[in-house]
């Protein structure tokens, strides 16, 4: 979807390059085909891998037991072995009817890649990467968008150099930050949804407001751990006030034999980060690797973002806290994004890097960013 987005940019690009108007009106439905197509496409291929490599697929729902070793029951079947592991995702959060009533008229970003036709009115509600991409890809295609934010930032566990910039860039590119803001209430219309906005601006009386004719609304807001219904307390696996799996450097739980890799475990939420924990732990057990575990720190993270985000180690407020700021440098460079000389709003790039002294003009990297 990121890349869809980004061709309806460059069609509103070509005519500083010397082409005609290129406008044409975007169909949703066939993107959606497409999508869901190439997706269904990698289900069978994963699906016969598994069946090649002659690994059993149980279907159905699994739950500890309280049987002396550690065992799930499927469909009232019990299965026990040496080693079980845990990886089973998270899932977006949703605001309960108590805090929010109405909430539920919302989708989450499941629900977006249900949509049947692109939206005309939009707000996204979240301030981390997911509400960042899917508003840049919903405003790109045509669809009114607004993103709805506590504070008046996004990407705020970011460095500030990103955090600022992309909040700035979401405006540029027409998408309305609605900063100091949360929904209050959700009301559904004959045109729509209707929601109540509560906007506190530090310094300011509270503002109500309300937003009619919303298509689409969009919760963004996190992930919880998908961790409810294993009956994790009938073996005793320890997890944290949020339902997320205790685990040590080598992704053991606190129960002999029972791994956790992945969401499941709420450090670094990212699908790459849970393959290589993974890939890891096996090693460790089936290969012998007695030292195999994944580093956690320095971990490359891209946020499809317009202009997208690059970024790696620890932020400038970070790194200032662990090595004091009068034993760093820090490089900042502000430059012209050479693909778009030509045009008339010439976007700028920004990067930045953090060091520390080495000794004999060396430096030691800690960070770098890119925008």
């Amino acid at each position: 979807m990121w890349n869809t987005a980004v061709h309806s940019e460059f069609m509103h690009d070509h005519v500083d390059y010397g082409f005609q108007s290129c406008e044409s009106k975007f169909n949703w439905r066939i993107i959606k085909e497409k999508r869901d197509a190439y997706v269904s496409r990698l289900n069978t291929i994963y699906q016969n891998n598994l069946t090649k490599s002659h690994i059993d697929i149980i279907h159905g729902h699994a739950a500890f037991t309280c049987d002396p070793q550690p065992t799930v029951e499927v469909n009232r079947r019990k299965y026990t072995a040496p080693h079980i592991l845990i990886a089973t995702g998270g899932v977006p959060s949703v605001p309960q009817e108590s805090q929010i009533p109405g909430a539920s008229l919302g989708i989450t970003s499941d629900g977006f890649f249900q949509l049947e036709e692109l939206p005309r009115c939009s707000v996204i509600v979240g301030a981390g990467y997911i509400a960042v991409e899917i508003a840049g890809i919903l405003s790109a295609l045509g669809s009114k968008t607004s993103i709805m934010i506590r504070h008046d930032k996004v990407l705020r566990t970011f460095d500030s150099i990103i955090s600022s910039n992309c909040t700035d860039e979401l405006e540029n590119a027409g998408i309305e930050v609605l900063k100091y803001s949360q929904v209050r209430e959700v009301k559904k219309t004959s045109s729509g949804l209707e929601l109540r906005m509560v906007t506190s601006i530090p310094g300011r009386e509270p503002t109500l407001t309300t937003i009619a004719d919303v298509d689409c609304l969009l919760w963004a807001i996190g992930r919880d751990p998908n961790s409810w219904g294993l009956n994790l307390n009938k073996l005793g696996v320890q997890t944290d006030d949020k339902g997320h799996i205790i685990v040590d450097e080598f992704q053991n739980t606190n129960v002999k034999g029972v791994y956790a890799v992945g969401d499941v475990c709420g450090h670094a939420l990212l699908t790459p980060v849970a393959i290589a924990a993974g890939r890891k732990l096996a090693h460790r057990l089936f290969e012998c690797k007695e030292d195999s575990k994944l580093d956690y720190d320095n971990i490359p993270t891209v946020v499809f973002s317009h202009p997208t985000i690059g970024t790696v180690g620890l932020t400038e407020d970070e790194a200032i806290y662990k090595y004091g700021k009068e034993n760093l440098k820090t490089f900042y460079h502000l430059y012209p994004n050479v693909s778009c000389s030509y045009q008339k709003e010439n976007k700028m790039c920004d990067a930045n890097g953090l060091c520390q002294p080495r000794g004999k003009g060396g430096w030691n990297s800690y960070a770098g960013n890119w925008m």
